[in-house]
């Protein structure tokens, strides 16, 4: 299996401008209506980084992410592509690789924001995600949809949509989703001809 990593990064960002509108609606919602900005301007700039200073795709993604992205996912984000990118430069084998720089990500970004299954976090995508990725890139963005469509079910517990109650319930959190965005990326890349349910 070939792993493109520029060509998931540009998938990624398309991704992400094609949901920019619905992003920041659920954000909204939940948040500061600011996440679709930053994630559709934080990969703007990481192709454009990626473009100008060469290196790896997902390098380019963590510096920008973690150095120049707002808001409370900024970092949080750079912290899992920086991972992802560690471990591609070290593994030959794109899944194991990739799944081992997610969970390593899953866990920096628990360290730092403490957040858990059920809270309504992106942790809620991306723990089923690294879960299923030892069964490829697909079985990832299927598992990674699934705990993103979970997320309308859940009472916030964690982050600024603690704050607002029930209003957000019914729809699905903006972290999680775009987390489901990326693995959805890496999955038409990768694999293809795989089914991927739609995410937004």
């Amino acid at each position: 299996m070939t792993f493109d990593q520029e060509a998931v990064l540009r998938a990624f960002a398309r991704a992400a401008e094609d949901g920019h509108a619905e992003l920041t609606a659920l954000d909204q919602r939940s948040g500061d209506g600011d996440f679709g900005d930053n994630l559709r301007g934080g990969l703007r700039d990481a192709v454009g980084r990626f473009e100008s200073n060469g290196g790896t795709a997902f390098g380019a993604l963590g510096s920008v992410f973690l150095d120049d992205v707002g808001g409370t996912s900024g970092p949080l984000l750079g912290l899992l592509f920086t991972e992802i990118a560690r471990a591609l430069d070290g593994d030959d084998d794109p899944v194991s690789a990739f799944g081992a720089g997610a969970r390593s990500g899953l866990e920096a970004i628990q360290r730092v924001g403490e957040a858990q299954v059920g809270d309504r976090t992106l942790v809620d995508a991306l723990t089923p995600a690294v879960e299923a990725m030892p069964g490829g890139f697909a079985a990832a963005a299927r598992a990674a949809a699934d705990g993103a469509r979970h997320t309308a079910e859940l009472r916030a517990r964690m982050g600024r949509a603690s704050y607002v109650g029930d209003r957000a319930v019914g729809e699905p959190d903006p972290g999680a989703v775009g987390i489901a965005l990326l693995f959805a990326a890496a999955a038409g890349v990768a694999e293809p001809d795989a089914e991927v349910p739609a995410v937004l």
